[in-house]
């Protein structure tokens, strides 16, 4: 097969046609995708940066979640300490009413409500579990806030990882009728009800403790989920600058090659002419 010879100019109009084909094509794919970057072929150095951008940003998503849950089993121990402390200030006023009650059958009814009381004080510890975690009842509350960073993190627990019952908080049940004097002359009814009011008053005092560090500690989880949602925004900004494209500056530029491609191939044809007209010179 013979070889067809083109004149320079031809040569010269194709090889512009070729490139502003290719160019055009390139923005025809970055409208499409909105990438400027589709692959490490693209551009190896933008294509891993961004995604190692995008990686630390899935892995702090990841560990937002378990933030967000982990405010719910501090909500859920609070929950608890605070329907304890209400169970407490019941069984204080029953305390409180046996005290101006001289009556030691019905001082007997009240100390009966008292113990009932301070056993659902037990019971309602034991349902203020959250995920698996009661912090009341001596769980550990581990939350971690960067993937990278073993030192990133949180332990909680609530009365130094004791169980808080009424029992560690002084505050115990008696047998029906030591609230009673067995006299006149007799004042221990008075004594053992005097000390359940003392142990009442400390037991409050210490849930009021525990809720407050409750409280700060989930301020601490609180900020780092916003900071970390913000972390998160901040990466795939990031990873975006390195891999989206301009789509007003690709728009422009595929307008720009689609009709510097029509002068090309006008400019093809009249080469082309040009050429035969030159030969019809010699025919």
């Amino acid at each position: 097969m013979s070889q067809v010879a083109l004149s320079a100019g031809i040569r010269d109009t194709l090889l512009t046609i070729q490139r502003t084909t290719r160019s055009a094509t390139m923005s025809e794919q970055r409208l499409a995708t909105g990438l400027k970057v589709n692959s490490a072929i693209d551009n190896p150095l933008a294509f891993f940066t961004a995604a190692g951008l995008r990686d630390r940003s899935n892995d702090l998503a990841g560990l937002q979640d378990s933030m967000q849950q982990a405010t719910r089993t501090i909500s859920a121990a609070n929950a608890g300490i605070e329907g304890m402390k209400k169970l407490f200030e019941t069984a204080q006023g029953l305390a409180n009413q046996a005290a101006a009650e001289q009556d030691g059958a019905v001082r007997n009814t009240l100390q009966t409500q008292f113990n009932e009381i301070i056993r659902q004080v037990d019971d309602l510890m034991r349902n203020s579990g959250y995920g698996g975690v009661n912090l009341l009842n001596g769980g550990t509350l581990n939350v971690r806030f960067d993937a990278n960073d073993t030192t990133a993190s949180l332990a909680l627990t609530v009365n130094s990882g004791t169980v808080l019952n009424a029992a560690t908080l002084g505050v115990t049940t008696g047998a029906v009728g030591s609230w009673s004097n067995a006299d006149t002359t007799s004042t221990a009814g008075n004594v053992a009800i005097n000390q359940a009011l003392t142990s009442i008053r400390s037991a409050i005092t210490t849930l009021r403790s525990e809720a407050s560090r409750l409280g700060a500690n989930n301020a601490i989880i609180t900020t780092r989920q916003e900071f970390t949602e913000n972390m998160i925004n901040t990466l795939r900004a990031g990873a975006d600058d390195w891999t989206l494209a301009d789509l007003n500056e690709e728009g422009a530029k595929l307008t720009s090659l689609n009709t510097r491609n029509q002068i090309a191939q006008t400019a093809l044809a009249l080469a082309s002419q040009r050429d035969q007209s030159v030969l019809r010179l010699f025919g």
